[in-house]
This record gives structure tokens, C-alpha cells and sequence, in this order.
């Protein structure tokens, strides 16, 4: 409103003056006064309510009204003396001067508090302003020198306020260039109203008559349009909000300025040009200076600051970054180049046992080792806790390995801390770079791969393969593709018989999951289990397999009378969300639970031993039968054979393969059967690949058969014409009442070759 206010008061008081020029020069100077004296006090009342609404800016702005109201005095001052007769300068001449103060304290002052005190960005502020006026006093003094005839402190007044103008805006423009302001419409509408009071001062000293005072309407318009435009721009409200990220802005500008000064100190224009032009040039030159020597001293303190950055504080060896660093350098100068990563064994050991104090000796002193074991051009730096890095320029994986070992050895001679003597032993992984590497980032994964590969070996040293890496791009790639496949529909259950031994009949079917990839056809779990493992996909894919299962089940019931086993993983089975999704497909198929069968592993146990229990005794109340699978492989303990609901054994195919030939493998098995029996379980053999271990399984009493000997996994469609021919051959070779067994090991390699 008062913004409104102010620029109808001046257009109106314009009008008025304009139209009483004609009368007598004591109304038109009181219509004039008048005027200036509501337009002011109209902009001094707006400054007013910003400093109370915005009371962290307020010595800013105090400035600025000061400023403003000095200029309105002197102002005030001259049209209430002015006469044809008044000779510039007059006495009020001085309060001009002054307002121009209070007008730069505020620009110095109403900027972003965390630049405010920036020495580098007021130095090119004033390098800016400086070489400008250099510009501008070559520019304005010879035409209004030669404009009004005037000489001394009259031709420098006559200049100083036009310079001062432009000096101001060019501060403003300094000040946004070097982001020590934000708000680009604030800063434009201070530029404006600068360069408006420069071109009413010029319009004033470019006059003939300008050592009198003879103002036209379009001059006071001007320098009252100027401090209205001042006004609004401090008006604005502050900007906390950062838009942008700061940029280093403004040297291109600061080097220009810098010239420009000392290209007028070398030409060195004549007295009068001198009087106004060397000066500001000496300024400038003094600021440019002391910004180098500041420059200077800020480069030494980035210098230092980097090379602290890039290392490690406790072994005074390179960091992470420094590596980070060497391997993009090696890589963009396609120079040879291999890492090596070596982590400490059993260091944890050593910090909870002797202390952090002891931990750091141990690592200090082996930094020393690693750096005296490797020639002068190879690079040692600590990556972080217990972990090493050393970059050499070869790519010899041989000679690479030599190194490592010679590290290794090094580090292994006894150690003496807090008085106890220590051998450091560590594992090495061994990478090099590679062509298509992208980054150094690439290579630092591969060379952890490799240690964690020489770790769990146990060989000390190990150089990276890519069959080992389960965090690979391909498995990476993989792991996405399985993830759209699920959701696609490309998973596919196959389904692998099993016969009862006593009656050679189909008694059951155990879902073997596969994938359908749309480039690479039919794809084993083998090869992608792993990735599904990493990628947190086993959830998604047992349900896929649940329902596949859950669905084929309700058509062969119809057809046979038989079980259908599926696999869970011991997370899986842990999870809050496969079995209410097991329960929910019986329960939308109307299938009898006791149909289907879970396979679990011994694992699944010793995750979680009461969580497990629960839940399988939630599935026993539910009707759906558990099977241990892979019996034999893992503790084996017979504590949950005993207080487990479990209706299933299933023997590892390590124990039933060559189990007629091998005595101790045999007397394990017949054992096992007899323990199951016992406990009134159900004994599965799986793994069956010849007919002599098919005989002796069914000699010692095994319940259930499954094999590549008997029948292959095969996909759904297939699945009841094999049943439907096993029956029927099977009904043949029944019908011959003095079958013995080996008949029936006939019977079964037959059908192995029909398979």
C-alpha cells in the first residue's frame, strides 16, 4: 500500500510542478518541496515497519534510511536556496555525500550472514568497483569536463556522484557474481535504482550551466524514482531457503578489473585525467594485491587441508581416498595396474583382549612391515579399521603373487605388545585392472572379493575369480532379470517322482523350481538360487512355487493318490508371510493338506530352534506333513528327531550314492532307516543313480525311492503321461509272480532308459 501510495504522491507532485513553472518561482518551489517532503517521508515510514518486521537485518537498513533521509535534507537544503544565482556547490552539497555512506554501509551490511565477512569476496568486490571506475572516470570526465568548462573540487563533485553511482551498482553486481547475494530480483532492483541516480547526476553535470543548480522535471523524477527503487529492494523479505548450490563465480571479472587498473597506471593519462582516474587504478591495484596474497595463502591452507585428507591419522599411511584416487589416475592413463587388499586375522581378538591402545601399536607396526616388504614404487595406504591397500604399476599375476606372499611373510615375524609377543598373520585378494573398468570403485569390490575368497580358503593369497564373486555385474544383472521373471510368470515347478519301494508304485512327487528365461531357455536353480538369496527374492519365489505346487496338486489327486514335496530355506520358513500364503492356496484349492509335504533342512533349526518348533507345529495343526531334507549333512542332532513333529526323514544322495559298494556309507544308511522306523517316520532316499544301489536300498527297508536311475524331473505336461505308463508297465512286470528283486532292478533300468 505504501509502495502505491509513494509513486502516485511523485507523479502527482510531478504533474503539479510541471504545470506551476509557469508561475511564480516562490510557488513552484513550495510545490516542490512539498512534494519531496510526503514522497520521502512516504519511503522513511516503509523502512520504518521493514526494520520492525525484520529485526536481524536492522543496522542494514538503518543505514540505508539514514542514507536516504541525509540525500532528502540536502535536498531539501538546495530547492529551499536555490536562485538563478545559487552557484554549485552549495552548503547542502555536503549532506549528498553523505547519504552516499549510509547507501554503501548498507550494501555492505544486507547480504547472506555466512558470506558477510568473507576477506576474499569484499577484496573482489573492491577490485570489481575499482577497475570500473576506472572505466567510468575515462568515460565521464572528458565530456563533462568539457561540457560544463568546470575545473578543481567543482568538476570532482560534479563527477563523484555519477562515479559513486555506478560504483554502487557495480558493487551490487560484484555481490551477485560472487554469490554473496542470493536474491536476484532484490539485486536487480538495487542495480536499477544506482544506475537511475547515475543518470540523473550525469544528466546534472553534463549540463552547460551546471555551476548553477537548474533542475528539470525529468531529473527530479529520476533521482526520486532511484530511492523508490532503493526502497522496494530492501522491502523484500529475507531469502532462507537455499535454491541453488554456490558456485565460484567472478574471477574472469576480478582479473578484467585488474587490468583495466593497471593498464591506467601504465598509460598514464594527462594531470586532469590523472586527478580522477589514478586513484581509483591505485585502489584497485592495492585490493588485487592483497586478493593474490590472500589466494596464495588459501591455496597452502587447501594444499595442506588435501594432503591431510588423503591420510591416515594414526599410521601417517595414505587413506581410502588417496587409493581411490591413484586407481582413477592409473585408469584414465591406461597405465598397468593391480591392488592388493589385505585384511588382518583375528584382530578383533587382539583390541577386546588388550585394548584399543594395543589394537593401534599392532596396526602402526604393521604398516612398517607392509612398506618395508614392497619395493620403493609400490603404493601402501590404510583403507580403514584392519584393513590395507597396495597398488603396484605391474600386471604379472604371477609376480603379483610373490609380492603378496613376501608381504605376508614379512608381517608374520613375531610382534612385541604390552609384553606380548604376537604373529600378525592376514589374507590377501589379489585383483588388476581390467580395460573396461569403470571406476576405481569396480576394482576396490573385486580386490574385498578376492580377500574375503583368500579368507575363507585359507590360503593367505587368492587372485580374484569371477566364478566365486556372488556380488558380480552379471549376478547383479541376473538378480533383476529373476526379479522381473517372477513377476512375469517365467518360474516353472518340475516335478520328480517318487516310488514306493515295497510296491515300486508312484507314491509322490517333489517340485524342483526352474526358470523359463526368455533369451537363455530353461535355467537350473544352481545357477540362480544364489542370486535370488542375495537379491531378497526367496520370498517372491517360493510363493511363485507354492502356488504352482499347491495348483498341480489338485490335478493329480484327481489322477493318483500321491504327496507333493516342495522346498523351503530356512528364511522363508522363518518369514511372517509363507505359511498364511501356503495356507490361503490349500485353502483356495480345497486340497487335504496331509498331501503336501515341506521340505526343510537342519539349518532351519539352528536359526532359530523355538521359532522353528512353532512353526512346525503350527503346520502339524494345520495337517501339512514336514520332511527333513538333506539328512546327514549337518549336526544331525537327534534332539529334534525327538521333540520335532516331523513325518519325513530324506537321506543326503552323498550317503546313497555307491552305498552297495561302500560298507561304512551302507551301515549308516540301514541305521538311519531303522532310527526313522523306530519313531514311526517316513524314509525317503533321494539321489538313486544305478540299479545295484537301488537293490540294496530296497533289500535294508527304505520306504521311499528318488533318482535320476528311476525317473528325471520333468515339466507339468509331462507329468501324467509318465504316471500313466509307470502304472502300466509296472502292472506288466507285476503280473509275474516269481519277480525277485533283481527282476525288479531289471523293471527299474528299463524305465531308466525309457526316461
Amino acid at each position: 500500500m505504501l509502495t502505491g501510495t509513494s509513486w502516485a504522491v511523485l507523479a502527482v507532485g510531478l504533474v503539479i510542478n510541471h504545470l506551476a513553472q509557469s508561475a511564480s518561482p516562490q510557488t513552484h518551489q513550495q510545490i516542490l518541496l512539498t512534494m519531496l517532503s510526503v514522497f520521502f517521508a512516504l519511503l522513511a515510514l516503509r523502512l520504518g515497519l521493514v526494520i520492525k518486521l525484520y529485526p536481524g537485518r536492522r543496522r542494514a537498513l538503518f543505514l540505508l534510511l539514514a542514507g536516504i533521509a541525509t540525500w532528502a535534507a540536502g535536498s531539501a537544503s538546495v530547492n529551499a536556496s536555490r536562485s538563478e544565482s545559487a552557484h554549485f556547490p552549495a552548503t547542502g552539497e555536503w549532506l549528498f555525500l553523505l547519504s552516499y555512506l549510509g547507501m554503501a554501509g548498507y550494501l555492505m551490511l544486507d547480504v547472506e550472514r555466512v558470506q558477510r565477512r568473507a576477506a576474499r569476496g569484499w577484496l573482489d568486490i573492491v577490485v570489481i568497483c575499482g577497475g570500473t571506475s576506472c572505466v567510468a572516470s575515462l568515460l565521464l570526465v572528458t565530456p563533462i569536463r568539457l561540457a560544463s568548462g568546470q575545473d578543481g573540487v567543482s568538476l570532482l563533485l560534479a563527477l563523484i556522484y555519477p562515479l559513486a553511482d555506478v560504483a554502487l551498482a557495480l558493487a551490487v553486481l560484484g555481490q551477485l557474481l560472487l554469490q554473496v547475494r542470493s536474491d536476484t530480483r532484490k539485486s536487480l532492483l538495487l542495480v536499477g535504482g544506482f544506475v537511475t541516480l547515475a543518470l540523473a547526476d550525469s544528466a546534472l553535470g553534463l549540463q552547460e550551466t551546471a555551476n548553477t543548480y537548474d533542475f528539470n522535471t525529468l531529473s527530479i523524477a529520476l533521482w526520486a524514482s532511484a530511492f523508490a527503487l532503493l526502497t522496494a529492494a530492501a522491502s523484500r523479505p529475507d531469502r532462507a531457503v537455499l535454491r541453488a548450490v554456490p558456485r565460484p563465480g567472478g574471477n574472469a571479472i576480478v582479473v578484467s578489473s585488474g587490468t583495466v587498473a593497471l593498464a591506467v597506471l601504465a598509460i598514464r593519462p594527462d594531470e586532469t585525467l590523472a586527478y580522477y582516474t589514478v586513484p581509483p587504478a591505485m585502489v584497485t591495484m592495492t585490493a588485487v594485491i592483497a586478493r593474490m596474497v590472500l589466494a596464495l595463502r588459501e591455496a597452502n591452507k587447501a594444499a595442506e587441508a588435501f594432503a591431510l585428507s588423503q591420510t591416515d591419522d594414526l599410521t601417517k599411511l595414505p587413506n581410502r581416498r588417496a587409493v581411490r584416487s591413484w586407481l582413477w589416475a592409473g585408469l584414465a592413463e591406461r597405465k598397468p595396474l593391480a591392488l592388493m587388499m589385505l585384511d588382518l586375522d583375528g584382530f578383533k581378538e587382539i583390541n577386546d583382549s588388550l585394548g584399543h591402545r594395543a589394537g593401534d601399536t599392532v596396526l602402526s607396526l604393521v604398516a612398517v612391515r607392509i612398506r618395508e616388504s614392497v619395493d620403493a614404487d609400490v603404493r601402501v595406504a590404510r583403507l580403514g579399521g584392519d584393513e590395507f591397500a597396495i597398488v603396484l604399476h605391474r600386471t604379472d599375476e604371477i609376480e603379483l603373487m610373490e609380492t603378496a606372499q613376501r608381504v605376508l611373510a614379512e608381517l608374520a615375524r613375531p610382534i612385541s605388545v604390552d609384553g606380548i609377543e604376537l604373529r600378525p598373520s592376514g589374507s590377501i585378494g589379489v585383483t588388476v585392472a581390467l580395460p573396461e573398468d569403470p571406476d576405481g570403485g569396480e576394482i576396490l569390490r573385486r580386490a574385498d572379493v578376492a580377500m574375503y575368497q583368500a579368507k575363507n580358503s585359507g590360503t593367505g593369497v587368492a587372485l580374484y575369480d569371477a566364478q566365486l564373486d556372488e556380488f558380480s555385474r552379471s549376478r547383479l544383472q541376473l538378480a533383476e532379470e529373476l526379479r522381473r521373471g517372477i513377476d512375469e510368470g517365467q518360474i516353472e515347478v518340475w516335478y520328480q517322482p517318487q516310488l514306493d519301494a515295497a510296491t515300486m508304485e508312484v507314491s509322490g512327487l517333489e517340485g524342483l523350481v526352474r526358470w523359463r528365461h526368455p533369451t537363455q531357455g530353461l535355467i537350473s536353480p544352481v545357477s540362480f538360487l544364489s542370486a535370488a538369496r542375495r537379491a531378497g527374492l526367496m520370498g517372491a519365489l517360493s510363493d511363485a512355487v507354492v502356488r504352482q505346487a499347491v495348483e498341480k496338486l489338485h490335478a493329480l489327486i484327481e489322477m493318483s493318490d500321491v504327496r507333493v514335496a516342495i522346498n523351503c530355506a530356512p528364511a522363508e520358513l522363518l518369514s511372517p508371510s509363507f505359511l498364511p500364503t501356503l495356507y490361503s492356496a490349500i485353502e483356495e484349492w480345497e486340497l487335504p493338506p496331509d498331501r503336501l509335504v515341506l521340505e526343510v533342512t537342519e539349518d532351519s533349526f539352528i536359526a532359530d530352534p523355538q521359532r522353528t518348533r512353532d512353526i512346525l507345529l503350527d503346520l502339524r495343526e494345520h495337517g501339512v506333513q514336514v520332511s527333513i531334507d538333506d539328512y546327514g549333512t549337518g549336526f544331525s542332532s537327534l534332539t529334534y528327531l525327538r521333540n520335532l513333529p516331523i513325518q519325513e526323514l530324506k537321506i543326503d544322495r552323498s550317503l546313497i550314492a555307491n552305498v552297495a559298494a561302500d560298507d561304512r556309507s551302507r551301515m549308516i544308511v540301514a541305521s538311519t532307516i531303522q532310527l526313522a522306523h523306530a519313531l514311526d517316520m517316513r524314509i525317503v532316499a533321494e539321489g538313486i543313480e544305478n540299479a545295484a544301489d537301488l537293490a540294496c536300498l530296497v533289500a535294508m527297508g527304505i520306504d521311499t525311492l528318488q533318482g535320476y536311475h528311476l525317473a528325471r524331473p520333468m515339466p507339468p505336461s509331462e507329468v501324467a503321461t509318465w504316471v500313466r505308463e509307470w502304472k502300466f508297465s509296472n502292472a506288466v512286470l507285476a503280473s509275474d509272480e516269481n519277480a525277485d528283486t533283481g527282476k525288479m532292478t531289471q523293471r527299474a533300468g528299463a524305465e531308466e532308459r525309457r526316461v
